[in-house]
C-alpha cells in the first residue's frame, strides 16, 4: 500500500479522530472508509441510469441538439422572460 500526505481542515481531523476512537480502529481505516464511500455514488447513478434507459429519447418533436445546446433552445423559446399581463 502507498502512502499520502493531505492537509484537512480542523473540523474533519477532529471528526475522523473522533470516529477512529468510537469503531477503535485506526484514522488511516477511517479515512480509507470514507474514500471507497464516496466512490459508490457513481455506481448507484449508473443503475438508475439504467433504470430510466427505455425512455431516453422517447419524446418526439425535440430538437436533436438539445442536451448539448440547452441554453440556445431555451432562450430562443423564451423561457425566463417577463411576459407581458
Amino acid at each position: 500500500m502507498k502512502t499520502i500526505t493531505v492537509r484537512l481542515p480542523e473540523a474533519l481531523i477532529e471528526q475522523i479522530d473522533a470516529e477512529s476512537r468510537a469503531r477503535m480502529v485506526s484514522k488511516s481505516d477511517v479515512v480509507r472508509n470514507r474514500l471507497l464511500a464516496g466512490a459508490r455514488p457513481a455506481r448507484r447513478m449508473a443503475a438508475r441510469l439504467d433504470a430510466i434507459a427505455d425512455l431516453v429519447g422517447s419524446v418526439e418533436g425535440l430538437p436533436p441538439d438539445l442536451s448539448a445546446r440547452k441554453k440556445h433552445h431555451l432562450k430562443i423559446s423564451g423561457y425566463g422572460r417577463k411576459h407581458p399581463r
